[in-house]
């Protein structure tokens, strides 16, 4: 077994991680929206996502998708129209979005552990890096390449939901601040549509 790939592999993860992409951004916005708990769980939801397209690359199944045209627009479909449901939800769920610390319209744990969840599963980018990404850090000649695969996920997912975690924590810290500020909450309304659509059009034509 090679440790030196493995540490390698966990400071690219890291690194990568901290670049600005459609998970951390959407994280940021919700911590930022609804506070640090709410942004933890949509932390869980993401790496829950992550160990799902884990467990595809494992068995083949990423590879199948990605060479097959109708499944891979199939899933880009259905994540950019998940997407543009939520812009949807919180276009008519009121004037402002409450913030931390506020009851009105406050989206439950669940519901931000589901979205993250979702919007990483049907985001077919996230195959396509796992495809380009793990290979090339297998680490052992011993060990099937199903084990080293998913060691590396729970290697990538531990150490994203370090820096993830961060950003909630830290964003959620914001919201306090921000919560007295005026129009506040109108102008986090318009930024998660914003972000919402944007990321649906990343998903889709990206």
């Amino acid at each position: 077994m090679n440790y030196d790939i493995l540490l390698a592999f966990s400071v690219a993860t890291f690194v990568l991680s901290l670049s600005p992409g459609p998970d951390n951004i959407f994280v940021l916005i919700q911590s930022i929206s609804n506070g640090k708990k709410q942004g933890l769980a949509v932390v869980a939801g993401l790496m829950s996502g992550c160990l799902v397209h884990t467990t595809l690359l494992a068995f083949g199944v990423s590879a199948v998708i990605k060479n097959n045209p109708t499944i891979f627009t199939g899933i880009k479909v259905f994540g950019a129209a998940y997407l543009l449901y939520l812009a949807i939800m919180v276009y008519k769920g009121g004037d402002a979005i409450a913030i931390e610390g506020e009851s009105k319209n406050k989206k439950s744990l669940g519901a931000l552990y589901k979205q993250g969840f979702v919007m990483n599963v049907l985001n077919p980018k996230v195959i396509i890096f796992f495809l380009a990404f793990f290979p090339g850090f297998l680490f052992s000649d011993s060990l099937s390449t199903v084990l080293q695969f998913y060691t590396l996920g729970f290697l990538f997912i531990l150490v994203s939901s370090v820096v993830f975690s961060g950003i909630a924590i830290l964003s959620g810290q914001i919201s306090k601040f921000l919560k007295t500020k005026k129009r506040t909450g109108f102008i986090l309304k318009w930024v998660q549509i914003i972000v919402f659509i944007g990321i649906a059009i990343y998903l889709f034509f990206g």
